[in-house]
């Protein structure tokens, strides 16, 4: 599968901000700020307040745990407990 990175702006509180994302990402993300009737902007904005590291990689745990939220239960407990939780903040997970 071949993915396109791309670079887009976004204003974040009132700055301009280049996120790079692959393309599903992109997508994803406008899907979710279309159900939420929310700006781009205001999605963005909300992750990046609540992030800890970089914003593209909060974008694609937000976007992955808004999915994941998605499925049936029984596939939900499919995923690895712990990768995500309810507010799409990442956790860190035992090392073994």
């Amino acid at each position: 599968m071949n993915s396109t990175v791309t670079k887009r702006s976004v204003v974040i509180a009132g700055r301009k901000t280049s996120i790079s994302l692959e393309d599903e990402f992109w997508n994803g993300l406008k899907a979710i700020a279309r159900h939420q009737q929310r700006t781009l902007s205001a999605v963005v904005s909300e992750i990046n307040q609540k992030r800890q590291g970089n914003l593209s990689s909060a974008i694609r745990v937000y976007v992955f745990g808004n999915l994941c939220s998605q499925l049936p239960n029984g596939a939900r407990e499919s995923v690895a407990p712990g990768t995500v939780n309810g507010s799409f903040e990442r956790r860190e997970t035992p090392s073994h």
